[in-house]
């Protein structure tokens, strides 16, 4: 079962309900459309998903005929009760009422340590909250997220490429990432400005590059890409010192976002090298 517009309209009009700008709320109206993201997902009986801004159900619904175990975030607090509502009678669902930006995460995926998320995500936060699964949920192995097209091409390029940025190398360093498909702004209600897209990110089963602190790593990635025009000698002046360019092999007078994620590693590895050195 998921909802036609006529029914989400329905349902909104019938609690004296209203999408709300303040949550990004863009609920999906078209009903190949749910099935075609429950279906590139790839869940399956006996799997765990976490859906992350479930509304007023559709999607939740869709997931749940495959049989996985599913944990459905809201924050709304009307919407959830229509969510409830909605799936009262599904045993592998359940709801919770939260902010998936201030929510302790890891008492909810206490049932397995593997999982996926799935989420259509609000295009002020699809950045932040990709970016934190990615960082400090190392229970989730794929994500298949719905973003905005524009967020869509940041999270899946590559060095050269326009959209490449800081969260461009954090994804890398993590995981892979592909775009899967495209969503047009017509299927949803209220019907947005922009075209959306789902992106398909799997963690790797090791990091992108060894032997540096992830934490050091997008330190110095955030630095580099926050002056962009300027070459990094001059944008990270204050952090790398012309040996940590010629000992990691990068041209000093490249900018952010000519390095890909192996050269920023060795420009990373290079400046710890020589702080510990130092510090002796």
């Amino acid at each position: 079962m998921t909802f036609t517009r006529t029914e989400v309209s329905a349902l909104l009009n019938n609690y004296g309900l209203a999408p709300r700008r303040a949550f990004g709320q863009n609920f999906v109206v078209d009903p190949n459309t749910v099935r075609k993201i429950a279906r590139l997902a790839d869940v399956r009986e006996g799997d765990f998903v976490l859906e992350i801004g479930a509304g007023l159900g559709s999607l939740t619904l869709a997931l749940a005929e495959t049989g996985a175990e599913i944990v459905a975030v809201e924050i709304d607090n009307g919407l959830v009760e229509v969510l409830r509502e909605n799936t009262a009678l599904l045993p592998n669902v359940e709801i919770i009422h939260g902010d998936a930006m201030q929510l302790d995460w890891q008492p909810l995926l206490t049932k397995s340590k593997h999982w996926h998320v799935v989420a259509n995500l609000p295009y002020n936060l699809a950045t932040p909250i990709v970016a934190d699964i990615l960082d400090g949920l190392s229970q989730v192995d794929h994500l298949l997220v719905m973003v905005q097209s524009e967020v869509a091409d940041r999270l899946v390029a590559q060095v050269g490429s326009g959209a490449y940025g800081a969260v461009s190398v954090k994804i890398d360093y993590w995981a892979t990432a592909k775009i899967v498909g495209a969503v047009p702004a017509t299927v949803f209600f209220p019907q947005p400005r922009v075209e959306s897209a789902l992106v398909d990110i799997r963690r790797r089963d090791e990091p992108g590059v060894a032997q540096v602190v992830s934490g050091e790593l997008f330190a110095l990635v955030r630095a580099g890409f926050a002056k962009r025009r300027k070459m990094l000698r001059r944008a990270l002046v204050d952090i790398a010192l012309p040996e940590d360019f010629a000992s990691a092999a990068v041209n000093p007078e490249s900018r952010a976002e000519e390095l890909d994620l192996a050269a920023w590693g060795r420009l990373c590895k290079a400046i710890g090298i020589r702080k510990t050195g130092s510090a002796q």
